[in-house]
């Protein structure tokens, strides 16, 4: 017991000293010798044939359905890492980002790296999580982003989380990232470029009502057992298919609204490094910046949108 005790303790101190890179992988090394396969935890499970399999049906959704009309990629950086931030949209089923991951892979080809970090919530659905890490999901865990930035790839990140998706359908034309700021620090940390994605439409495939999450917790804490799934911090009451009336994170059915996406030029910062990424005072500046940018552009993307409906009546 005595010498597993010393072997465990001089393993720790080795892994304490190493370096921030050597961290990383010797982390994913340790986790690729225990995981389960399509865990997430992998950069390795990501399968271009995948990708290359779902684009007819990605196509039809994006010409027919969803008629999507986007804008802005030429913005993308030809090569090298690229951090996307999305305002997420439409709930669980967020069809804006299947949109963009169509028009990104039809541009883009299935060999240039990009990955997506996926909410908690969705890992508890194990067929959808094989689905979509084939397709290049990611658990959404500081490692994981580091490691596939280090292999010079692209992530797509949603700072705003569950509170974004399900956000009022009042504040549907509002940028939502829930003052969380770890993907500053991500970008400033990696050197990595960030390139904002906003859209309209998909905010419209459901109609949320209001956020109960308060009074529901309240009701769990007196007694009232949680059976609604996963606890992700919200508590939507929305109008969807194919419930109609629903109330609690339960997936919908988008209907066929128009989407419009667009890609905003990328922002960079003055300062970049570990310096920068701990420097409180400089990562709030930047997430106002991108936050603001990100409002601006949407703005723009809403009056242009009005404004061309206008003309076509």
């Amino acid at each position: 017991m005595l010498e597993a005790g010393k072997t465990l303790f001089n393993s720790f101190n080795a892994f304490a000293n190493l370096r921030d890179a050597d961290r990383v992988a010797a982390a994913q090394q340790h986790r690729a010798t225990s995981r389960q396969r399509f865990d997430g935890w992998s950069l390795d499970d990501r399968d271009p044939a995948f990708i290359k399999s779902w684009m007819p049906v990605a196509e039809w959704l994006y010409h027919n359905y969803f008629r999507v009309t986007t804008s802005g990629w030429h913005h993308v950086p030809e090569q090298g890492k690229i951090l996307f931030v999305g305002s997420h949209n439409g709930g669980f089923a967020s069809p804006d980002t299947s949109m963009f991951m169509y028009d990104w892979f039809r541009r883009e080809g299935y060999d240039r790296l990009s990955y997506g970090l996926m909410h908690p919530a969705a890992w508890t659905f194990p067929d959808i999580a094989q689905l979509a890490v084939q397709a290049g999901a990611l658990v959404a865990h500081p490692q994981m982003a580091i490691a596939a930035l280090r292999r010079e790839a692209a992530v797509l990140v949603y700072p705003g989380g569950a509170e974004d998706m399900f956000r009022p359908h009042s504040d549907r034309h509002k940028i939502n990232l829930a003052g969380r700021k770890g993907f500053i620090k991500l970008a400033l940390r990696e050197n990595a470029p960030i390139v904002p994605l906003i859209s309209i439409g998909a905010h419209d495939t459901m109609i949320v009502l209001g956020d109960i999450y308060p009074q529901v917790k309240q009701l769990h804490a007196w007694g009232l057992p949680w059976i609604f799934g996963p606890d992700i911090g919200v508590f939507p009451a929305f109008l969807g298919l194919p419930w109609g009336l629903a109330i609690g994170p339960l997936p919908n059915i988008p209907p066929p609204v128009q989407i419009y996406t667009r890609v905003c030029a990328p922002i960079v910062f003055p300062r970049y490094g570990r310096e920068a990424a701990v420097d409180r005072a400089y990562v709030d500046a930047c997430y106002e910046e991108v936050r603001t940018q990100m409002q601006l552009e949407l703005d723009s993307l809403v009056a242009a949108t009005l404004l061309n409906q206008g003309m076509a009546q």
